[in-house]
């Protein structure tokens, strides 16, 4: 297990939030961190993933994709760059943010 700088986002992995699973989530910042394959590219995937994103941004969360080429050639790099924008969500608020704390909207279609 990595160490962690006294301050620094934590992350969850496999988290469930409505009717979906991220890949990762740092609730603090409220970021929903989604690693993108090459199944990402076919079929109705990518009309189900834009769905996905509408309902997690009404839903007060900011989505960062990642693609999963980046992961694998560069996971250091990579990994910096969802911490350091975990950190500035943190920083300065998510733009998505939601300060009534309302219910998630519904889910029109299947996930």
């Amino acid at each position: 297990m990595r160490e962690r700088a006294p301050g620094s986002p934590t992350f969850r992995r496999q988290h469930p939030i409505g009717p979906y699973v991220l890949d990762f989530y740092c609730a603090k910042a409220r970021l929903a961190i989604e690693i993108d394959g090459m199944s990402h590219d076919v079929g109705d995937r990518p009309e189900r993933d834009l769905r996905r994103e509408a309902w997690l941004a009404a839903s007060g969360l900011t989505v960062m994709r990642v693609a999963a080429r980046d992961v694998i050639q560069s996971l250091d790099e990579t990994a910096d760059g969802i911490v350091r924008m975990a950190a500035a969500l943190i920083e300065t608020g998510s733009p998505h943010h939601r300060p009534t704390g309302g219910p998630p909207p519904p889910l029109c279609e299947g996930g």
